[in-house]
């Protein structure tokens, strides 16, 4: 995840971090904006929108924040990607957001059990697994129990984040045990094992896949279906930037989002 953040909101993560002693992905920017005084959410006057969002929304999302940009002269969009489920709990830890948006509602239910959304959370898109194996698939893997085979490594997101969770669910479907080498904070992380060769295959989103632009091959498999992940949306309680945050949820939500979303190979929930 690349770092980038401007103004106060620095300012304010930086003494929240030195409070509470978790590691926080620092936020990522897809653009920049004229200033503007017209919101407190950045020090130098510019109005800006913080959204935390699960990294298999990465190429999306900053898609969706450049068009956001375009249409709110003088905004910017600061994106943090990484595991809904340390999203969730820097969120619920002070971290200073706009928007969440979370790929499984167990996440998400982190953020609202904590009363911290602005509102019910909304299924925007839904996702499932692939088997993601590099594109000459060197160890001839064509199917699901293909993983359980000692000799071939297989990378897994923990269990504790969606993409793992899903994993799970996917494999106790299948009756399958599998062992992987190696077990990877988010869906990002497991899919470069694979572009690297560092792994002969990893189970990830088929977004992820589509996004990886040719250096992985997807393999579909049937299990996947009792193990589709809803993702939710929420603007948040405590949003610096509250009437930023409803109109990027609103951006996510709209025919140009749903279409951006989909071309991304996201399903419609």
């Amino acid at each position: 995840m690349s770092n980038a953040v401007s103004g106060s909101v620095l300012g304010r993560l930086s003494r929240w971090a030195a409070a509470v002693p978790v590691a926080l992905a620092v936020l990522s920017g897809c653009g920049s904006g004229e200033p503007s005084a017209a919101s407190p959410a950045a020090a130098d006057g510019a109005r800006q929108v913080t959204v935390f969002a699960a990294a298999s929304l990465t190429g999306t999302f900053t898609e969706l924040g450049k068009a956001f940009e375009a249409a709110h002269p003088g905004t910017s969009v600061r994106f943090n990607f990484g595991s809904s489920a340390t999203l969730a709990q820097q969120i619920t830890q002070g971290a200073p957001a706009d928007v969440f948006a979370a790929a499984s509602p167990a996440t998400m239910k982190t953020v609202t059990d904590a009363a911290l959304t602005s509102g019910t959370p909304t299924t925007f898109v839904r996702n499932k697994l692939q088997i993601a194996v590099p594109a000459a698939n060197p160890a001839k893997v064509d199917e699901l129990k293909d993983l359980t085979d000692p000799k071939v490594k297989v990378a897994l997101c923990a269990e504790q984040v969606p993409c793992g969770a899903a994993a799970t669910k996917a494999l106790a479907a299948a009756g399958l045990k599998v062992t992987p080498v190696t077990l990877e904070q988010d869906v990002k992380a497991t899919l470069t094992k694979v572009e690297l060769g560092e792994v002969d295959a990893a189970l990830v989103y088929r977004t992820d896949v589509i996004a990886s632009g040719g250096k992985v091959q997807g393999i579909d498999f049937p299990e996947a279906d009792k193990a589709v992940n809803d993702y939710p949306i929420a603007a948040l309680a405590k949003a610096p930037s509250g009437d930023l945050a409803g109109q990027f949820v609103a951006l996510v939500l709209s025919p140009q989002g749903k279409d951006v979303l989909a071309k991304a190979g996201f399903e419609a929930p």
